[in-house]
């Protein structure tokens, strides 16, 4: 199967308060977390092609390792910071001793010191676009992004977001201080934030929309392996969506990606990405690779342009998915 030469990104507006992204940005987790083994140098290979490709976004949080994957981001971007637009992540925190062990923190104090670490580990005086990673319910919206605001106004942070948060928190966040962007998973089978009122919010208060896992979790590439394949520290072993009671009602799915992908002579891969893509101009894609081959076929996907009738073809064919997003959804849009 043939497939477009990978070209440079364009550079688009992300959200209204002045952030400037690539078209398509870089998920970093998976190279050092959740996604089985991993190669340290060849991680950087990818993201030293990825600036060259004019990829400017990168987005990492502190949980991912956990805090391994902001050292290897900064290692990465250490003599090439002007080209890049680093994003990354506080808020949920993993037990040493267990790292499956989650817990949600979103006070004041705790944002202050996150920052500082993140700073420390990525080995740079400023973080272009600071996320919430998960809403804390027991800490009012308002006191966390007041915190982040002051990180603003002490030169630390530039940009602020928020990671899967409901409507109503958005507008919230957003009166104490503009919210540039809200990162949530969207996907051909992963549609909730536009069948909800989170991108029409979002669209409304001119904040971007970044778009994480439009590969679902590498699945709808149709190259995923079986989950009995996966190696034992890759997630996606445990994932609802690959359970034997799911698999071949979402297999389907993957099929029609394919077949999209056969008439337009591409991988299912760039299909699902321009699927994403089509759905609006305040939508950057972060898909997520650690393997330089993967990254330039998935820039390439600039290049690939779907109907009005593939888009609502993929759309109800991710419609038929069987499964949740994540094993507890209890933790999202807050």
């Amino acid at each position: 199967m043939s497939s477009p030469t990978p070209s440079r990104l364009a550079q688009v507006p992300l959200g209204s308060q002045g952030l400037v992204v690539s078209a398509q940005g870089l998920g970093c987790m998976g190279m050092s977390d959740f996604y089985g083994k991993t190669d340290d140098d060849e991680s950087i290979a990818t993201i030293h092609r990825a600036l060259d490709l004019g990829v400017t976004l990168l987005d990492t949080a502190d949980m991912y390792g956990p805090h391994t994957n902001e050292r290897l981001v900064g290692r990465a971007i250490a003599g090439r910071r002007d080209e890049v637009v680093v994003a990354t992540k506080f808020g949920i925190m993993r037990d040493p001793d267990d790292p499956r062990a989650r817990a949600v923190n979103g006070r004041p104090e705790y944002v202050k010191a996150a920052c500082d670490a993140s700073l420390a580990r990525l080995g740079i005086d400023h973080i272009d676009l600071y996320y919430q990673h998960r809403v804390d319910p027991t800490v009012p919206i308002e006191e966390t992004v007041g915190a982040m605001a002051e990180l603003v106004a002490a030169g630390k942070v530039r940009y602020l977001g928020l990671s899967e948060a409901a409507p109503a928190t958005i507008r919230r966040a957003h009166a104490v201080h503009p919210i540039s962007a809200l990162q949530t998973e969207y996907s051909i089978w992963s549609r909730e934030p536009a069948e909800s009122e989170v991108l029409p919010t979002t669209r409304e208060l001119g904040i971007g929309f970044v778009a994480y896992s439009p590969l679902g979790r590498g699945f709808l590439t149709g190259a995923l392996p079986a989950p009995s394949e996966l190696d034992a520290t890759d997630f996606r072993a445990h994932f609802p969506r690959l359970a034997a009671e799911n698999l071949d009602a979402n297999l389907a799915v993957v099929a029609a990606v394919e077949q999209v992908a056969a008439a337009h002579g591409t991988t299912p891969a760039q299909v699902a990405l321009a699927w994403v893509a089509g759905q609006g101009g305040d939508i950057v894609p972060i898909p997520g690779t650690k393997r330089r081959r993967y990254l330039d076929e998935n820039v390439a996907a600039a290049a690939v342009h779907l109907s009005a009738a593939e888009l609502a073809d993929l759309a109800a064919a991710g419609a038929r998915v069987r499964g949740d997003r994540y094993a507890d959804m209890g933790s999202v849009h807050r």
